[in-house]
């Protein structure tokens, strides 16, 4: 243990989060953290005290200078534009690891997995959750899923060396590049490419679905996974669930600069000052901080004693079982059960042993970027409340030199050329527009024209889509879709 405490800044939270990070602050008091303790306020107060994103701008100096931040659980209210802190805080502060461990502890939790032992290693700034969304009309509204090259090395280097780091033997991408062939297919090709950098690690891929229904069937064959922000939210739920319990599970959100420690479950308000919710996943939560702040021996203090609780059949309400439990105790009542169990080890379970290690690096690799990228047409949204057949008419036979209009499509349908009449159409169009020379360049000057052209002919552009060609190759879908 360091003889200086090591600042940390603590939110209790929402809902049940006061209750669970008094249980959490307990046993680390008791098992001896050395910590200093910087509160702040974030939340639903915050939110409606009409801060949008849940957490005023003195709070981020307070986090941004303490080594980690444990966060309990907080509320988003309802309507009202209000952005999810969870997203804002791992984004700003570029946390690009979400870590997940899910594991089971039969027979003394209720588990179909009793050897389920795995890692979920989730991207967390991109995909879907940068929140990059627009009501296009009023009846469609766009959500854009943005996977990039370096924020893909990050993750899955980050994951190959995280499992080399704690002895795992496999690592698993999960991704939908069947159909998103240019997001998922990046993610995955940087997979492959890195995959290599590890001969001594097995790796495999597998389409999200299937994978799902694998990992939900038969969890022991996997190890540690890494994968896509979306899918990594709702699959670690899913894995922790499996376990036993979401209620379990704690995860780390790790970055270049800092780290959020926190449990995975919500705020849950409607069990909000009942003394019933369960610590656990903010606690393991707290384990893994004080691995990253390098208190390793309290840390294993406090997790084999959590073990030898979790043995000793002493459970709240969400894991209680009459076979297997022998009593069923409140919030604090656990933590101070795990607290009177410091110095202990499981005698069934498996104790832990944390060692001292380095912190896991995600050993950026800089490639220089020669990629050849030349513009060769738009694809240009509009909104209209036209059937397809009557929109169509409205361009087929108009002149856009030196552009000719390829493709219109309706929901990622073609509709013109060869469309079909059964297919069903909503108010917003893409129409794509491409040099009358098969790949031949445009300038931005040359789709200003043909925008204003269609402003003139009174079509409402939604939004445009610049066509390249990336070192020769299309970078962007067909026109059949």
């Amino acid at each position: 243990m360091t003889e200086k405490k090591v600042p940390i800044a603590v939110a209790r939270g929402d809902g049940i989060g006061p209750e669970i990070m008094k249980a959490t602050l307990h046993v680390l008091e008791e098992a001896g953290a050395n910590l200093e303790l910087h509160e702040v306020e974030i939340g639903e107060k915050v939110y409606l005290k009409g801060c949008p994103t849940g957490i005023e701008p003195k709070t981020w100096d307070v986090i941004r200078n303490t080594k980690a931040f444990l966060k309990a659980p907080i509320t988003t209210p309802q309507g009202g534009g209000f952005k999810s802190l969870n997203v804002t805080v791992r984004t700003s502060l570029g946390l690009f690891a979400n870590v997940r461990p899910c594991v089971s502890y039969s027979p003394f939790v209720k588990t179909k997995h009793p050897n389920m032992d795995l890692v979920i290693i989730r991207e967390n700034e991109e995909d879907l959750y940068a929140g990059l969304e627009y009501r296009q009309t009023p009846d469609v509204a766009c959500s854009l899923k943005l996977i990039s090259r370096p924020g893909s090395e990050k993750i899955i280097r980050y994951a190959f060396e995280y499992a080399r780091h704690h002895g795992r033997k496999k690592v698993t991408c999960f991704t939908k590049d069947n159909i998103m062939k240019f997001s998922d297919g990046l993610f995955h090709k940087v997979f492959n490419e890195i995959a290599h950098e590890y001969p001594d690690i097995e790796n495999e891929h597998w389409i999200v679905d299937i994978g799902a229904a694998k990992l939900a069937d038969t969890p022991e064959a996997f190890d540690v996974i890494v994968l896509p922000n979306l899918y990594g939210d709702i699959l670690s739920d899913v894995a922790a669930q499996i376990s036993g319990s979401v209620g379990l599970a704690g995860s780390a959100n790790i970055g270049d600069f800092g780290a959020m420690f926190e449990a995975i479950h919500g705020s849950a308000p409607k069990r909000a000052g009942q003394n019933v919710a369960n610590p656990s996943g903010l606690l393991l939560g707290a384990v893994l901080m004080l691995q990253y702040i390098g208190q390793n021996e309290v840390a294993m203090r406090i997790h084999n004693a959590w073990l030898k609780t979790i043995e000793q059949g002493i459970h709240t309400y969400d894991i209680y079982n009459e076979k297997t439990s022998t009593a069923k105790v409140g919030t604090q009542e656990f933590a101070k059960a795990v607290a009177d169990n410091l110095g202990k080890k499981p005698e069934t379970l498996k104790p832990v042993v944390y060692e001292q290690k380095t912190k896991v690096a995600t050993l950026h690799v800089p490639r220089p970027q020669t990629a050849v990228r030349e513009l060769i047409g738009v694809d240009v949204f509009v909104y209209s409340k036209d059937d397809a057949n009557a929109y169509q008419k409205k361009l087929i036979l108009v002149d856009f030199a030196p552009f000719a209009l390829e493709m219109i499509s309706n929901r990622g349908v073609r509709i013109w050329p060869k469309g079909l009449p059964e297919t069903f159409c909503i108010e917003q169009y893409r129409c794509r527009f491409m040099h009358k020379q098969k790949n031949h360049p445009v300038s931005f000057h040359e789709i200003l024209a043909l925008l204003d052209k269609l402003h003139f002919l009174g079509h409402d552009i939604i939004k445009t889509e610049q066509l390249y060609l990336i070192d020769g190759e299309a970078g962007y879908s067909s026109a059949q879709g």
